[in-house]
């Protein structure tokens, strides 16, 4: 069963891996890059800011590192401990995907922290801005469905580590908005 569903997996992925083409290879390799999304989280910020008094910010902004630093951390022991080859370092894969980054990144890619962490974000803050943007959090959602999406693209992960990072993504992204808010309720920062 195991040996079946990586089978699938390693077909997904060479299949959607070799949709790309040169043409795209520069706007996946931008769009999968934390850096140039600074701006973008930036824009996030201010209008959480907006939105809420000045300590329960401080309480969001400290819920958000915390958050983030949960699913690095939980990624990279997921990563050592089933220690699930990249697709870009797998023998018999390698030789016949497009690999678009140069350098693969580390030995083991389950599963995939950029898939994981952008959904938290999108989870999180779409939950918390639902009030006045109640549409945001599908936007947001899309975001994080594309930057799964960059990382088949350029070859640094299989379809289930995306997938099993946008479900604990979801999951995390839900459970610190909660902790937010019954920090709100504990601290009455209505």
């Amino acid at each position: 069963m195991i040996e079946q569903l990586v089978q699938l997996d390693t077909e997904l992925f060479l299949y959607l891996n070799n949709l790309g083409s040169t043409t795209w290879d520069a706007f996946w390799m931008f769009y999968t890059t934390k850096f140039y999304w600074i701006p973008f989280y930036a824009v996030l910020l201010y209008v959480i800011f907006r939105q809420h008094s000045p300590r329960m910010f401080l309480i969001i902004l400290v819920t958000v590192a915390l958050m983030v630093t949960f699913t690095d951390q939980i990624t990279n022991l997921f990563k050592d401990g089933f220690q699930r080859l990249r697709p870009c370092h797998q023998e018999g894969v390698k030789d016949v995907m497009r690999i678009v980054k140069k350098g693969c990144g580390g030995q083991y890619g389950y599963f995939s922290g950029h898939a994981s962490n952008s959904m938290a974000v999108a989870v999180f803050v779409g939950l918390l801005l639902r009030q006045k943007y109640q549409y945001l959090i599908f936007g947001l959602l899309f975001w994080s469905a594309a930057m799964g999406y960059s990382r088949i693209y350029i070859g640094v992960h299989y379809p289930l580590d995306v997938l099993c990072g946008f479900i604990f993504g979801a999951l995390s992204g839900f459970m610190f908005y909660k902790l937010s808010q019954y920090l709100k309720h504990k601290f009455k920062l209505h």
